[in-house]
């Protein structure tokens, strides 16, 4: 569950970063300083973003999820940084289309078979618009893990009714 691996150390509100840049190298700061990548990991960010790029735009909000190689990664967790003003990221899939992002959802991906589980399991997450405006709008770590908790138990029902 994605909200397990979230601390509220990691978890920035309305961030004064202007670039993707910036976002990563505050993030990433953080990251480095708790133990949690390499000193490597904000470059590496900087270089996977140009090649994949992480912007989402679900229903007109902005959302980027980036992540990078296992090899800059000491442990595992995920990172949630909101920002004061909209950042441009590019979509991904794409090389040129804006999105103007408001929330990252930054991971450290230490396995990288469960890479692309986690990735999924986020993606269906942020789907929900209001749960994105919720987490934006909030002032409290705590509020954001109990957000999400209570999303991805609500996933976790509806899957099982579905068996």
């Amino acid at each position: 569950m994605i909200w397990e691996d979230l601390n509220e150390d990691i978890i920035v509100f309305q961030s004064d970063a202007s670039t993707s840049d910036e976002v990563f190298e505050t993030l990433g700061k953080i990251l480095i300083d708790k133990g949690y990548c390499k000193d490597s990991y904000v470059q590496a960010l900087k270089d996977r973003e140009k090649e994949y790029p992480t912007g989402i735009n679900v229903g007109g909000f902005g959302i980027a999820i980036p992540h990078t190689d296992p090899e800059h990664v000491i442990r595992e967790t995920e990172s949630i940084l909101t920002l004061k003003k909209p950042v441009r990221f590019t979509q991904m899939g794409s090389t040129d289309i804006p999105v103007d992002v408001k929330l990252v959802m930054m991971l450290t991906i230490k396995d990288p078979k469960a890479h692309i589980k986690k990735l999924q399991r986020i993606i269906t997450l942020v789907q929900d618009q209001q749960l994105l405006k919720n987490i934006y709008d909030s002032d409290s770590a705590d509020r954001v893990i109990q957000l999400i908790k209570e999303k991805e138990d609500a996933i976790e029902k509806e899957s099982e009714n579905l068996l």
